[in-house]
């Protein structure tokens, strides 16, 4: 038995290994992989040498819907919500309208050219309208694209499996119930895309409040607590009468917009898991292909994919763009680069696992023209985005600037967040971000061009700041990026020392258990504090104002109570102490210039 377990996960390894492979081999050759993953299934199936017997649609459209909502969740979780926003009605014209017209033209061609009836014709139709997220990530991850267009067929790509789905799945149903009909079907969209993008919103704010407030105990969890939230998504959506697919995508893009903890081990996660899924779905649906079948479809194939390619898909891309401000060259873009991939094909398992007539015609025509389109169409995006002008020196979709694991290992952490128009961060200088000591602005993108920041550089909407931070400091750097986003930010404002006060009393003794915490003290000597001025960053400390017009300095050795003069000079002379650590050069030298700054002196003002 150990024997044979070993056997079979050398097996697992070796093709985990070859789809590797093949993943290199297609970004060399700038075609999406999942070709490559379907011939490596088609090779070892059983009309290839590896001789594998497998053709069970059923369990194979189990699996596919599996990969299909992790895929749907990386992609959304990626993406966000703010980055897809802008684009979002475009996005949603094609994924709806847009697929339905190109379901009705390409079903309507299927039924002349493989003489099928009309519900077959029209599944056939159905199955290949939908672009396929997995190829259109894998292709914008190495592409110039502009941004916008290339979140608009993200966003596409993301919302029409569920349209494409019901399409499917509504004309099996009329094929075996004739009673059931179009306003059915109209019916099932409705309630189905509604309450799927409903529940989608709920569950993602649900998901992205909990992962705020809820602090784990380990970074490893984080992962774990992303895969039940797109569980609970798909499952709830689902049994509720829902789109699971849509809820899923729509989850995830609510829970990518949050500030989320360990976001680069979720992300990078996500991301491997994908890939896993890719590889392993692709394999699967090659295997369940017969190659020696597809030749009996393949000058029909050709003419039925060169229908959808130049007609079809950009009939429907020129219709529903109508409205908005695309020009011709963008429109030409978004029509030629609506890959299809593993989706049509897993769609079509269905009219095989529900007995509909012609279903193995249909399943390896669907695969035919998947296999030639994406080959066509895959490799010739870049060369069409650059000669159509449509290019950027920023890629489609960002990479990180550089690898988390090796930062990682070095015992940092690495940090993305972009400035939104609004942001309390927007306006302000790097030096008042209010980061600790142990994290850094390292570089700011803006314009697709690299930033080497100062303190003084001002922070602008649009702006992607990457930040360096030290590990143990990681988890109160994203709960300052909540501030970044709703305020307040700036230093309070300094107290100004009454005109007539108590006696400025000056006076320093060694720091107390009773005292509290010297970073956040409430009292000093039985005085309330009335405002925390500065908190020091290397060990607990902080400069306050008291209530009867004096000031304090806490710390762990020491507390400094006394005028603003006296303790300013105090301060200033432990700065010039021999042997001391810079840092604590720098936290006195601090306090001395807040003390002695105009805006302290009384009568005078902010910024005097």
């Amino acid at each position: 038995m150990g024997g044979h377990d070993a056997e079979l996960i050398l097996v697992a390894g070796a093709l985990l290994a070859a789809g590797i492979a093949a993943a290199l081999v297609a970004d060399r050759v700038r075609v999406p992989g999942l070709l490559l993953f379907l011939g490596l299934g088609m090779l070892l199936g059983s009309d290839g040498i590896g001789g594998i017997e497998f053709d069970d649609a059923k369990l194979a459209r189990t699996v596919g819907t599996i990969g299909l909502v992790l895929i749907l969740f990386e992609g959304g979780l990626t993406a966000g919500w703010h980055e897809i926003r802008p684009v979002l009605g475009t996005a949603i014209g094609l994924a709806t309208a847009g697929t339905f017209l190109t379901a009705l033209v390409t079903g309507a061609a299927a039924i002349w050219i493989f003489d099928l009836s009309t519900l077959q014709g029209l599944i056939l139709g159905a199955a290949v309208a939908a672009t396929d997220s997995a190829a259109i990530f894998a292709v914008l991850r190495g592409s110039r694209l502009e941004r916008r267009l290339a979140r608009t067929l993200e966003g596409e790509s993301g919302m029409n499996d569920p349209v494409a789905l019901l399409l499917v799945v509504g004309f099996a149903d009329w094929i075996a119930d004739p009673s059931y009909g179009a306003p059915d079907m109209l019916l099932a969209f409705a309630v189905k895309l509604s309450l799927g993008a409903a529940l989608g919103l709920g569950l993602g704010w649900v998901a992205r409040q909990a992962v705020e407030r809820v602090e784990l105990p380990t970074q490893g969890l984080y992962p774990v607590a992303t895969i039940a939230t797109a569980a609970l998504s798909y499952g709830v959506a689902e049994v509720a009468g829902g789109s699971g697919f849509l809820a899923v995508y729509v989850t995830a893009l609510v829970l990518g917009t949050g500030s989320m903890p360990a976001r680069s081990t979720v992300v990078a996660f996500h991301q491997g898991l994908s890939w896993l899924v890719q590889i392993g779905l692709f394999f699967m649906l090659g295997l369940l292909v017969f190659p020696s079948q597809l030749w009996g479809v393949a000058g029909q194939g050709l003419l039925l994919s060169a229908l959808l390619i130049l007609v079809a898909r950009p009939l429907a891309t020129i219709l529903v763009t109508l409205p908005t401000r695309l020009n011709l060259r963008e429109r030409t873009m978004l029509s030629w680069a609506g890959l299809r991939g593993a989706i049509p094909i897993w769609l079509a398992t269905f009219p095989v696992v529900a007995g509909v007539a012609e279903a193995n015609l249909i399943f390896n025509a669907v695969f035919f023209i998947v296999v030639t389109s994406t080959l066509v169409q895959g490799a010739t995006i870049e060369p069409l985005a650059r000669r159509l002008r449509l290019t950027t020196t920023e890629p489609a979709l960002p990479r990180p600037v550089a690898d988390v694991g090796v930062v990682r290992r070095l015992g940092g952490e690495l940090i993305s967040w972009r400035v939104r128009e609004g942001d309390a961060a927007a306006g302000l200088m790097v030096k008042e971000l209010g980061l600790p000591r142990e994290a850094l602005v390292h570089l700011i993108v803006r314009d697709g061009r690299a930033i080497a920041p100062r303190g003084s550089t001002r922070i602008e909407p649009g702006d992607e700041l990457h930040l360096m931070v030290q590990e143990h400091r990681r988890e109160e750097v994203e709960r300052l990026t909540r501030l970044w986003r709703e305020g307040p930010l700036r230093e309070p404002a300094p107290l100004l020392l009454p005109r007539r006060g108590a006696p400025q009393i000056f006076s320093v003794r060694p720091s107390q258990t009773l005292d509290g915490d010297p970073a956040v003290p409430e009292e000093v000597d039985g005085i309330p504090v009335r405002t925390r001025l500065r908190t020091r960053r290397d060990e607990p400390g902080a400069l306050v104002a008291l209530a009867d017009g004096r000031f304090a300095v806490t710390g762990a050795k020491h507390v400094a109570v006394g005028g603003r003069r006296q303790l300013a000079d105090w301060c200033a002379r432990r700065a010039l102490r021999a042997g001391i650590a810079e840092v604590e050069r720098s936290w006195w030298q601090e306090v001395a210039g807040v003390l002695v700054a105009p805006a302290m002196r009384p009568g005078g003002r902010p910024g005097s």
